[in-house]
């Protein structure tokens, strides 16, 4: 037999919420009443005899006076329906209440506390009056329900246990309550899975979950956080519901994860360890939000791979790239930036996602390559240091951006070989080369225009490529030499220079001399160069003292012993 006492507290009725629509009618003149105050518009769930509820109520008698009420102690009425825990009327009453449904029940003496009342609290043959708000409802035999609302349509991967994931929620009870938010705090929520790191209903709500999937993770308390609540924001036998976005997702065991999406046919070259490559990409998370991007910078970023000046994954992820292609690089976060990310733009614990494209790849130890795709077949004479040569080219960069082009001014590019009038990499390859012939000349930044580059031009640390096409060569002078004799050199050629007999060569005297011997045919100046600044070395040179003039003594042949070579 129960307790009056007992009855009397077990006696609550709930004020949450849950939706009914019949009138204020008893089955008869003994029975309960149930007046429906507030019917939500959706019924999350109704009581049923056995569930356990909590609820917020208040007990006055006739005329108003109040015996009782949960709200003067702040806390619900927790109690079984349908066992007997409560007076006969309120587990009649109870039963089809929603979930924040507000009920005013009446109760007559038979089915409360009849003839005897209840001491000093209630009288005998009194009708008890309930303002009942219903806040939760669950059943022993509940497990963990999970509505998904959103899935993307390519799932790859499944949450699994010993998995590490990073997500947003809402935490809210089941009368709406919210009692904690990762967005309030804008951070995720991070945590492994499956390892006794969170509460067990949670565990097994996250499982099988899709990146970037949300859904609802309804946790009966028994799997929640049971009979004790957390001792602040989360009451003891509560139901808990977490409206949950997955973020993120990653194993310890992971490794970096390569997706191809475009490789070029043929694949010119594939990067490797100390390699030094320059390439665009797009930095994101697992949800795609955009933390870097080189685009945005207008810049290549430019790095050595495979001796640890990016992040682990990168290095991974970046060897055996052809030059030209795109590939998406998955890096999980022990291979990234870790725990501690990068403040202000990476989370701690975030998979970064690179969309990269691979514009250029070199090695420190590069020379230049040479590609021949014609050579006539009547070649008499190759390009050498000192050759006076001209040519056309078109420059790209590795990645096709064009850089130049010779036909767009109609006219030649011309220089001396040997002469540092181009970067020693075009030197090398315009060497040993006929007229007519076209070719290929690949040329690494070391021996192009290095780290720096040409401002708006040519990137810094750009590998260059010319297809050059040598349109005219005209012969260089032997090594060291700016102006050879065709003949035999007279014995008299100071008294020849010096016309006005002074002993002295002025000169204007001079230059008219070797001109002379130009137009002629009896001697060369190099070609390639302006004649007079070539006949004006050639005066200083031969003008000791730099009086201006040269004396007989002065003057000296380069070299007496080669008459056929011989230059002043």
């Amino acid at each position: 037999m129960m307790d009056d006492g007992l009855k009397l507290v077990l006696a609550t009725a709930l004020l949450v919420a849950v939706a009914a629509k019949a009138p204020p009618v008893p089955l008869n003149d003994d029975d309960v009443v149930v007046e429906k105050r507030f019917e939500p518009r959706e019924c999350v769930r109704a009581v049923e005899s056995g569930d356990f509820i909590r609820y917020h109520y208040l007990g006055t008698l006739a005329g108003g006076r109040r015996f009782d009420s949960s709200y003067d102690r702040s806390s619900t009425h927790d109690v079984f329906v349908g066992k007997g825990r409560l007076i006969a009327g309120m587990d009649k009453a109870l039963i089809g209440m929603c979930v924040n449904e507000r009920r005013f029940i009446k109760v007559p003496p038979q089915l409360a506390y009849g003839k005897e009342g209840l001491s000093d609290t209630i009288p005998p043959d009194a009708t008890l009056f309930f303002d009942v708000l219903m806040l939760d409802i669950w059943n022993p035999e509940d497990k963990v329900k999970i509505d998904v609302h959103y899935k993307p349509e390519n799932c790859s991967r499944l949450v699994q246990v010993s998995d590490f994931v990073r997500y947003h929620y809402n935490g809210t009870l089941l009368d709406g309550t919210l009692f904690d938010s990762s967005h309030t705090r804008q951070q995720t929520f991070d945590t492994y899975i499956g390892i006794g790191w969170l509460i067990p209903g949670m565990d097994e709500g996250l499982l099988g979950m899709c990146m970037g999937e949300r859904r609802t993770i309804t946790v009966p308390p028994f799997l929640g956080y049971g009979d004790r609540g957390d001792g602040k924001d989360i009451p003891p036998q509560a139901t808990l519901i977490f409206d949950v976005n997955l973020i993120d997702f990653h194993n310890p065991k992971d490794s970096v994860a390569v997706e191809q999406e475009f490789v070029p046919n043929p694949c010119p070259r594939k990067t490797k360890a100390g390699d030094f490559v320059r390439y665009h990409y797009n930095g994101t998370l697992m949800d795609g939000t955009l933390f870097d991007s080189s685009y945005s910078r207008n810049h290549t970023y430019n790095t050595y791979v495979g001796i640890g000046q990016v992040i682990a994954g990168m290095e991974e992820g970046l060897l055996d790239v052809c030059i030209g292609e795109w590939r998406t690089i998955t890096i999980p976060p022990h291979l990234g930036y870790g725990e501690e990310g990068v403040i202000g733009s990476i989370p701690g614990s975030a998979v970064l996602v690179f969309h990269i494209h691979l514009i250029d790849a070199h090695n420190p130890s590069d020379k230049v390559e040479i590609q021949t795709n014609h050579k006539p077949s009547n070649c008499t004479a190759r390009s050498k240091k000192g050759d006076y040569i001209k040519y056309h080219f078109n420059a790209t960069l590795m990645d096709g951006t064009r850089l130049d082009s010779t036909h767009n001014y109609g006219k030649t590019y011309n220089i001396v070989l040997g002469s540092g009038q181009v970067v020693i990499g075009m030197d090398m390859g315009l060497r040993d080369m006929c007229v007519e012939e076209r070719r290929t000349i690949v040329i690494p930044p070391h021996l192009g225009y290095g780290e720096r580059g040409v401002v708006g031009e040519v990137p810094g640390s750009a590998v260059l490529i010319f297809d050059v096409e040598l349109m005219e060569l005209v012969a260089g002078l032997p090594e060291g030499y700016m102006f050879v004799w065709n003949k035999e050199v007279s014995p008299d050629i100071f008294l020849e220079i010096d016309k006005d007999e002074n002993k002295e060569v002025c000169p204007e005297e001079f230059s008219k001399y070797i001109l002379a011997q130009v137009d002629s045919g009896q001697g060369k100046l190099a070609p390639g160069f302006p004649p007079e600044k070539i006949i004006e070395d050639m005066f200083f040179k031969q003008d000791q003292n730099g009086d201006g003039k040269i004396t007989e003594d002065e003057f000296r042949l380069k070299d007496q012993d080669n008459s056929e070579h011989d230059e002043l």
